[in-house]
């Protein structure tokens, strides 16, 4: 199943143009988003998906190509990131819903972001780009839900930091949520994750070719994000999983290291993953997203005073919430404190955990863990 991207631009004027949460405005906007399946004429079945840290709006099928990623839309980023979940006949039967996913704003598969053309000065934004939060990717969306003439969502589903976004969209805009589905994730970012954000934004910042991120028309920080990545993977799939993953090769790549040789399997896997993220991602939206992640707690968002005061206004939607037992990027108790929230607020809320040994990427990998859960809460 052959999909493309569609584009959609807005805030070419004042009136129009985007209002971050600092209060100051950006535009023209620039959205990369998919579709799936057909939108009903009461637009009651559309399904709205936000992905996770380095996903795309190219949730199902093969894409082969997307403009405006330079060289970055790779092998890895043609086949749908959930393609095993969403398409006709499977877990999000598209047969049934009409299911979109858009490329964050500051992304870098084709939404506006820092290596994005700034038209006033005709270059990349770089360094000018905003810091961004995630209220602020949620609100970029609004625009482009409107004009698609969807008032509510059936489902909204999100993993990961994609969950942490489905939380903040479906408790700001409670009106637009009816049935929210959040996956390994929580109301704030974990002590860990920030304690490996911070050490992914310092190995990139150090990358003496990230130049405070205006590297665009020189050597990109490569080692920088492969490094970056490296400290990162190893929470989003458990050891064992890696190590099943791993060939009895010891391969690295020439200017890797000055004087040391790799001699496990396990390194040259860890290289292998960093060079390949390094190739299809864009290090300024990693840092952009990383940082607004450590920043991330629903209760700010949401101008509350407590974790329960946040879903006030959230009493007609239904809540799904999955947990991995494996999961050291989120760990279990992470989705408890978000399961007591809800309670607290007296809002209708399932919780299933995942027994898996693939960790914290099991939502990628695993459909059959997911399958039960996700359909049950689509028919109710």
């Amino acid at each position: 199943m052959n999909i493309q991207s569609k584009f959609f631009t807005y805030g070419n004027d004042d009136e129009s143009k985007l209002e971050l949460h600092d209060k100051s405005k950006f535009g023209p906007v620039t959205l990369a988003y998919e579709t799936i399946g057909n939108l009903n004429e009461s637009c009651s079945n559309a399904i709205l998906v936000f992905h996770a840290l380095s996903g795309s709006q190219h949730i199902s099928g093969y894409n082969p190509a997307v403009e405006n990623t330079d060289n970055r839309w790779t092998n890895e980023c043609k086949k749908g990131w959930w393609s095993d979940f969403v398409g006709p006949d499977k877990i999000i039967d598209t047969n049934n819903f009409f299911v979109i996913c858009v490329n964050y704003f500051g992304g870098c598969y084709g939404s506006t972001g820092a290596s994005s053309i700034n038209p006033k000065t005709n270059k990349r934004y770089g360094s000018s780009f905003p810091k961004i939060n995630f209220s602020d990717i949620v609100d970029s969306q609004i625009p482009l839900f409107n004009f698609l003439n969807i008032e509510s969502f059936h489902t909204v589903i999100g993993s990961s930091l994609g969950g942490m976004m489905a939380l903040n969209f479906s408790s700001r805009y409670p009106e637009k949520a009816n049935r929210v589905i959040s996956i390994a994730c929580g109301l704030r970012a974990p002590i860990l994750t920030k304690t490996h954000n911070l050490e992914q934004i310092l190995a990139i910042e150090n990358d003496h070719n990230f130049k405070n991120g205006d590297y665009y028309d020189n050597k990109f920080p490569e080692k920088g994000l492969m490094l970056a990545r490296m400290i990162s993977h190893k929470t989003f799939v458990s050891l064992k999983y890696m190590k099943s993953r791993m060939s009895d090769k010891c391969e690295q790549n020439e200017g890797d290291f000055s004087w040391y040789k790799i001699n496990t399997p396990l390194e040259s896997y860890l290289l292998y993953q960093g060079h390949k993220f390094s190739k299809r991602f864009d290090a300024n939206t990693y840092i952009h997203l990383i940082a607004a992640w450590s920043n991330f707690d629903l209760k700010d968002d949401c101008f509350s005073k407590k974790d329960s005061e946040i879903f006030s206004n959230c009493s007609h939607q239904k809540h799904l919430i999955f947990t991995i037992d494996s999961d050291c990027c989120f760990y279990p108790e992470e989705q408890e404190e978000l399961y007591d929230a809800l309670s607290k607020a007296n809002i209708n809320v399932d919780y299933i955990t995942v027994p898996s040994e693939k960790g914290h990427d099991s939502f990628l990998l695993e459909p059959d863990l997911y399958a039960e859960g996700i359909k049950g809460m689509l028919l109710t």
